[in-house]
């Protein structure tokens, strides 16, 4: 299935560059790799962070306590416990703002 889905979606930057250069998704201007950056760097990267990071810190999801064990487990660097209001609510709003200026540098700067 891995091999599958690689194939698939290599495609777009495979014909990016030759069969389908005349394609423009985003505009004048544009390529297919364009949209394909656009796709990942702009929208699955920051959403995904953002999920994972709620994911860590709410009680629907791994649970701040659960982190924080996980997290202190072995040697070495402890991470702190008094970081949590940073972690659960200005950190989201930080990555949330990270993922509003991607579209408005892509589509009104």
């Amino acid at each position: 299935m891995n091999t599958v889905a690689i194939l698939v979606l290599s495609m777009p930057c495979v014909l990016g560059f030759n069969l389908w250069s005349g394609f423009q998704p985003l505009g004048a201007g544009t390529s297919i790799m364009d949209l394909e950056d656009f796709l990942v760097s702009d929208n699955i990267l920051p959403l995904g962070s953002l999920v994972y990071l709620l994911f860590c810190v709410t009680r629907k999801g791994w649970g701040w306590d659960n982190f924080l064990a996980e997290a202190n487990t072995g040697s070495g660097l402890r991470f702190p416990r008094n970081v949590r209001f940073y972690v659960t609510f200005l950190l989201p709003i930080i990555m949330f703002i990270i993922f509003v200026m991607g579209y408005w540098n892509r589509f009104f700067a």
